[in-house]
This record gives C-alpha cells, sequence and structure tokens, in this order.
C-alpha cells in the first residue's frame, strides 16, 4: 500500500513541482493551496507524513503545525521556509515539526528527508503496537529486562529522569544506550520537547563543531546559508551525545564552555545563544583510561558525569535474553514462532559479544529463514552452535570441586586475584582480565571488594 503524503503550498509551481516529485517516488500524494483546505484534506486523507510551507496567507504553516498536532500527535509534519529565517524553522521544530527544508532544495534533498520521516513513523507505529501487546512492566517504553542487573538501571532511571542532572552512559556496543536516554527524557519534565541524538564518532571532526553548534552563512567554504545546531535545536529538551569519548581533543573546552555556561556560540558569529538543554551522553570506551592517557578532559567528565549508568552487557543479563527473543519476534512479524528447547538453550549461552543489537539482528535472520513455526537448534547460525560445542564436557579451564561451588565466589576470586597481581590499580587489572574498567568497577561494587586502604582493619 501506498504511503499518503499530503502537501499545502500556496505557491502553485512549487506545489506541482512537489506532488509530481513525491508521487515519482511512489507516494499517494494528495496536494492543497491552504492552511484551510489542508486541514480538511487531512481530516478525510489520514496522511502519514504533512509537507506545508511556512509562509503561506490565511492559516500559515506553524498554525496548521500545531492544528494537526493538536489532532494527531503521532502524525509527522515536515516545514518548508524560505531562505533565511532559520529562526521560524527553530520556532516550527519546537512546536513539533519532525523538521525543515529551506527554499530552494533539490530533489535530492527532498527525498532523503522524506524517506527518514517514514521511516521514523513506521519505527514510532510498530512501536506504539507493541507496548499496547506486552507488558510493560517498568514502563520504560521498548528496555526490555527482569533481571537484578536491569531492575537496577530502572530503579536509577527513575530517580534521575525528572530532575535536570546530566547522565553518563557506559556500556559496550549494542546494549541500549540510546534507549536509556530516550527512556529518561521520555520521564523527565522535558518529554515534550525536542529529543536530539548525535553520534559524535559517525561525524567528521572538521564538520563537528558546526553540527553541534551551527555556523553562519560566510562562515567557512561552503556555508552558503545559516545552519541551526542540536544544541539549539535541542532547546527547552534534551541532547544524547553518543560516542562521546572519541570527541577530538581540540572540541572538548569548547563543548565544556557551552555546559558551563549554558549557552553556545555558532561557527563565525559574534553573539552567543543562551540555551536551556539537559545532556546525556554515553560512550563504550574505558573512558577513565582515556582521561589517564590524556585523550580525555577529566573536567568535562566530571561535568558530564553527575548521575553514572552503567549498562551491563547481555553476557551478564541472560536471564533477560527469553523476554528479549520474544520482544524480537513480536515486533518483526513472529508472533507466532517459539524456540525449541534446545535453540532456547543455545540462544542463552551464547556469548552475544555484540549485545542486544545482535540478538536482534540474528532473531530477525531466524523468522525469515525459518523452516516451520517452531525454531530448531540446526537452523541457528553456526557462530552459536560453534560455542556451544566448544562448551562440552572435558574442554573447561580447571576442574570444580565435587561438592559444587559458587560462580558468583568464583567471579569474585579472579576478580580479586587480578587486582593483588596487579597492585591493586584498577586500569592494570582491567586490562589483566581484557575487561572495560568500568565493567571492572561495576564487580568491585557487585561483590562490595574495597580498595585496601578502605578495608576493615
Amino acid at each position: 500500500m501506498k504511503q499518503k503524503i499530503l502537501v499545502i503550498d500556496d505557491d502553485t509551481s512549487l506545489r506541482r513541482v512537489l506532488e509530481y516529485n513525491l508521487q515519482e517516488e511512489g507516494y499517494d500524494v494528495q496536494a492543497a493551496s491552504s492552511g484551510e483546505e489542508g486541514l480538511y484534506l487531512f481530516g478525510k486523507a489520514k496522511p502519514s507524513l504533512v509537507i506545508t510551507d511556512m509562509k503561506m496567507p490565511g492559516m500559515d504553516g506553524l498554525m496548521v503545525l500545531k492544528s494537526i498536532k493538536e489532532r494527531s500527535p503521532e502524525t509527522l509534519v515536515i516545514i518548508i521556509t524560505a531562505f533565511g529565517t532559520v529562526d521560524i524553522a527553530v520556532e516550527a521544530m519546537k512546536a513539533g515539526a519532525y523538521d525543515y527544508i529551506t527554499k530552494p532544495f533539490n530533489r535530492d534533498e527532498l527525498k532523503l528527508t522524506v524517506v527518514k520521516a517514514l521511516q521514523f513513523n513506521g519505527l514510532a507505529e510498530e512501536n506504539r503496537r507493541l507496548k499496547s501487546e506486552l507488558s510493560d512492566r517498568t514502563d520504560f517504553r521498548t528496555i526490555v529486562g527482569s533481571s537484578k542487573e536491569m531492575e537496577k538501571v530502572f530503579a536509577v532511571i527513575s530517580k534521575v529522569a525528572d530532575t535536570e542532572a546530566a547522565i553518563f552512559i557506559t556500556g559496550e556496543s549494542g546494549t541500549g544506550k540510546e534507549l536509556v536516554a530516550r527512556s529518561i527524557h521520555a520521564n523527565s519534565s522535558r518529554r515534550d520537547a525536542p529529543f536530539v541524538a548525535i553520534n559524535c564518532a559517525a561525524i567528521p571532526r572538521e564538520l563537528l563543531e558546526s553540527e553541534l553548534f551551527g555556523h553562519i552563512r560566510g562562515a567557512f567554504t561552503g556555508a552558503v546559508r545559516d545552519k541551526v545546531g542540536k544544541f539549539q535545536l535541542a532547546d527547552g529538551g534534551t541532547i544524547f551525545l553518543d560516542e562521546v569519548g572519541d570527541l577530538p581533543v581540540e572540541m572538548q573546552p569548547k563543548l565544556l564552555r557551552a555546559l558551563q555556561e549554558k549557552e553556545i556560540e555558532p561557527v563565525g558569529g559574534a553573539k552567543p545563544l543562551k540555551l536551556d538543554v539537559r545532556v546525556i551522553s554515553a560512550t563504550n570506551l574505558d573512558i577513565e583510561s582515556a582521561i589517564e592517557k590524556g585523550v580525555f578532559r577529566e573536567d568535562l567528565y566530571y561535568r558530564l558525569s553527575v548521575i553514572p549508568i552503567h549498562l551491563p552487557p547481555l553476557r551478564e543479563r541472560r536471564k533477560d535474553i527469553p523476554l528479549l527473543i520474544r520482544y524480537f519476534c513480536t515486533k518483526h512479524n513472529g508472533n507466532q514462532v517459539s524456540f525449541d528447547k534446545d535453540a532456547l538453550s543455545a540462544m542463552v549461552m551464547y556469548s552475544w559479544p555484540g549485545n542486544v543489537r545482535e540478538l536482534e539482528n540474528t532473531v530477525e535472520r531466524l523468522l525469515i529463514m525459518r523452516n516451520g513455526e517452531t525454531i530448531t537448534l540446526g537452523e541457528l547460525p553456526d557462530k552459536i552452535l560453534d560455542e556451544k560445542t566448544q562448551r562440552q564436557p572435558g574442554t573447561a579451564l580447571f576442574r570444580l570441586p565435587d561438592e559444587g561451588y559458587s560462580l558468583e565466589q568464583l567471579e569474585r576470586e579472579i576478580v580479586v586475584d587480578a587486582l593483588e597481581r596487579n597492585n591493586w590499580n584498577q586500569a592494570a587489572a582491567a586490562r589483566f582480565l581484557r575487561i572495560p574498567r568500568h565493567t571492572l568497577i561495576y564487580r568491585l561494587e557487585k561483590f562490595g571488594i574495597a580498595l585496601p586502604e578502605k578495608r576493615e582493619q
């Protein structure tokens, strides 16, 4: 079924260009020449996406946006604005617009913006459907887990969500750091304001300052128009700095100043802009080791990390794996599909180096390639079967006593031994165990291990 798009623009030629280009991309397009006509068609057509010009006689784009959001909060709206009126676009974003494009724009820019919006809309719709089907005992959106490790995370989220404290989330790749950030925002007093995410590791260092703080036309070669930065888009809401540990050293003092002064200065600008933004950061790096090496500023870390949250890897919360498998089966249209006992056992015991992201990818692939409604052991990927084979009796590094042994006690002794071998230097012990330092610290807290000077005499 074709996705419906409503175009609202009083400029006949531009309206026809939009209509033609979108129809060429395979969308079902309806067009209106005024805000009033657009709202009438909106009520009849129930489109997935609305594209409206900002400046129109009578009911302008901002009024159209607010009216649509009152009727249907989940409908996405893209604003078209003239060059040089970026401040109006920012106002529209605060009022709930998904995105904006400035005139003149090319077909590729239009296509990319529309595709991103419809993909977002599809994910949001799927999320709403899953939330109605699955019991969400934590009320933390799509964070799935009932293990004691995740219960601790939920408890911290509950305490910090409605504060203004800066949050610093650590954990391996694929553990769900952005989900936690979004849940904190959704449970805060800023929930109706923007949540803006930026991956600091994915943007070339020469463009990062512009992405964060924006730039003024003519600030550098290629800056042909003003650009609104992520901080300004997040004004009143939350900005999520993903992979902040990869932030170039030369950018760190600029970010620190923005956090301290609560203001930004666009590249090429002469006037600072005061902002009200809550900052949530995340990294998969051993940030304390980065500080020791001098590649991450200690003062910036303390500014970002008022409240630290550590997400354990999936192998440390295996109890959640069956629940996650059921969740992903439902998400990917596999409601009736189940795993037999051996297959489920192998999935639970696999180490999942890619964590929840790898688990979802595996479940989705199994659903597509399955032979029936029950997935068997033989259908699992070789990497899972190979690891299961390697765990057969006789392959252990050492033998356990016949009377049995506490797994937690064994793990505790390994941690203490590693610390003693390394003079109780946490960074060295973490390297010895081949784990991030924050994972070692998590285990120290878990097992109640105190450093020698803190121990009771």
